[in-house]
């Protein structure tokens, strides 16, 4: 890796030494400049994990990825700077059945940083934007949301809060987006859970082509045909407008190229169908 093609696909400017303030600048600029995306499914190829292959798309082509690429070079990134990462394994909340999604559903990283730990994720789409502390439940405020970790048995919980809370009983309401163990686990562990996201019709990422980036006022979105918009109408990014434009073939391909910066090497065929609620067994 050239760590400093690296920081400057991301923004970021050398010295970068393994600091808290590094940790988040790199994180949220990496949400802010990579893409969340899935479309080398959607154009005929295979998404591959190989860290030379992902630093070759993600850094020289300024491409983006799912969690697997996104996570999995970046965690790379974190060691080269001089950070302790821990890698881990999260399972995604089914928002069909409500259940969860199998081990290894979910790369994410564990930081360690002068006795305290670290939550960091820049492969979840509408995730978090700056590492969640571990060492806390209570509520995190960031710029989009805000966020919480909560420990149960021997699972923790990543929680959004909702934009909406139940009014009648005027409780907040807490949205779980993914469960996890503090469990280290190694990258090939994530190979069979890769190939099942290309491949299966219970899977968003085969059945929903999709592009999505942080924004300082939102975020932006093209899944299947359609332009989403989100625009934060609050500080804390606890409310937010949203906009939905039909978009044709060519007006996505411009819209990667102007907003994305994405130049895709084959035709993309975009794709929107429901997906098939996988059985219940986790």
């Amino acid at each position: 890796m050239d760590v400093q093609k690296y920081l400057a696909r991301i923004c970021c400017s050398a010295p970068c030494p393994p600091t808290l303030d590094t940790l988040r600048h790199v994180h949220r600029n990496h949400l802010m400049a990579v893409p969340f995306e899935n479309l080398t499914i959607h154009i005929g190829e295979q998404v591959r994990l190989e860290l030379p292959l992902l630093y070759e798309k993600i850094v020289l082509m300024r491409r983006g990825g799912f969690c697997f690429e996104n996570n999995g070079l970046f965690s790379w990134l974190l060691s080269q700077l001089g950070f302790e990462v821990t890698i881990l394994s999260a399972q995604v909340k089914n928002r069909f059945t409500g259940a969860y999604g199998p081990p290894f559903d979910h790369f994410i990283m564990m930081v360690k940083l002068d006795g305290h730990r670290w939550l960091c994720d820049v492969g979840f789409g509408s995730g978090f934007q700056l590492p969640l502390s571990l060492e806390t439940d209570s509520p995190q405020v960031q710029s989009h949301g805000v966020y919480r970790l909560r420990s149960q048995g021997d699972f923790i919980f990543m929680e959004m809060k909702s934009e909406t809370e139940v009014l009648e009983s005027a409780e907040e309401c807490w949205l779980e987006q993914y469960k996890f163990t503090l469990e280290p686990r190694e990258r090939d562990d994530f190979r069979a859970m890769c190939d099942y996201h290309q491949s299966s019709v219970s899977s968003i990422f085969f059945c929903k082509s999709l592009c999505s980036l942080l924004l300082p006022t939102g975020r932006i979105t093209i899944m299947g045909r359609r332009l989403i918009i989100t625009t934060l109408t609050s500080v804390d990014g606890h409310q937010a407008m949203k906009t939905t434009t039909d978009l044709s073939d060519e007006e996505i391909t411009e819209l990667l190229r102007e907003k994305f910066g994405i130049v895709l090497p084959s035709p993309l065929t975009p794709k929107d169908v429901e997906i098939v609620p996988p059985p219940v067994t986790y």
